[in-house]
């Protein structure tokens, strides 16, 4: 699958890239970017994907999160695609922030006129791990998944529903339990359609109490000022409980008051994150 390099600038010794691809999973560009360390000039690195939020692009985190620096000491390679198809000419794809283009919400959409295009879910598993090792210096057998928000959700339920595929997960104020809030009931409900016992398969907390896979140790960052936490749009706790219950090894930080949903949180606790992930990688 041909790759067309979109930017590549020198970051830490190593290389923060863009490039764009046709995906055959989606049916149309897409663009990710990738920051390979200086390690991966002369070896095979782990793979560390990063799930973005509502709205956001592949820039979003490459530009802001500050992770280069960390990530060129403990040689991973850090992965961080779109959060949506793009440009499919679906009508309604840009009336709202929350839903269509830049709210794919990592599942697969089995309802017209999404089910063709957004698949997000089966994107990120399969299609861009796959294009990933074809083309660059990986070792597929350690993979790692991490994500913001709608991407932490996007991070729980991949890491929840594939045993063993990735070594570790963590999460930056996730949407913990979609079936439960606004933002989720709009997006699965348009994606997945009114049965909900369709949802509970990309809802962490109902996934989570079900969890007989390998053993995962999950972090979570969350900021006490985050007006999506107040507005019980992510809804933690539920997560925690189901944890707990299942014995699942669950670390959660309310980190202090003054932190919000913003990436300036991201940066501040970032570097935790890219170590927690390399203690698994063996990085």
């Amino acid at each position: 699958m041909a790759l067309k390099q979109v930017s590549s600038n020198k970051c830490f010794e190593g290389f923060q890239k863009v490039f764009e691809h046709d995906s055959t999973e989606l049916k149309c560009k897409m663009k990710f970017g990738i920051y390979l360390p200086p390690k991966a000039e002369t070896g095979k690195c782990p793979v560390l994907y990063w799930l973005s939020g509502l709205t956001c692009t592949e820039q979003n985190f490459i530009t802001k999160a500050a992770f280069q620096q960390a990530a060129a000491e403990h040689g991973l390679i850090v992965v961080a695609p779109d959060t949506s198809p793009r440009g499919c000419n679906i009508e309604g794809e840009d009336e709202s922030w929350d839903f269509g283009t830049g709210a794919g919400f990592y599942v697969d959409a089995t309802e017209d006129p999404w089910k063709t295009n957004y698949r997000m879910y089966s994107y990120i598993k399969d299609e861009l791990p796959k294009l990933i090792n074809a083309n660059f210096p990986t070792d597929p057998e350690r993979m790692s998944i991490f994500g913001h928000s709608m991407g932490g959700h996007g991070a729980l339920i991949l890491a929840l529903k594939n045993p063993g595929k990735y070594k570790s997960v963590s999460a930056f104020a996730p949407i913990c339990n979609p079936i439960q809030c606004q933002w989720g009931k709009k997006a699965l409900g348009g994606y997945l359609g009114p049965d909900t016992s369709k949802w509970e398969a990309y809802d962490a907390t109902q996934l989570v109490k079900s969890y007989s896979g390998a053993r995962l140790d999950i972090l979570i960052d969350q900021g006490k000022d985050d007006q999506f936490l107040s507005a019980g749009q992510l809804l933690p706790d539920n997560f925690i409980a189901a944890c707990t219950e299942q014995k699942i090894p669950v670390v959660f930080r309310l980190q202090q008051a003054g932190y919000d949903h913003s990436y300036y949180f991201i940066a501040s606790f970032i570097n935790d994150h890219i170590k927690h992930h390399a203690k698994y990688l063996n990085a």
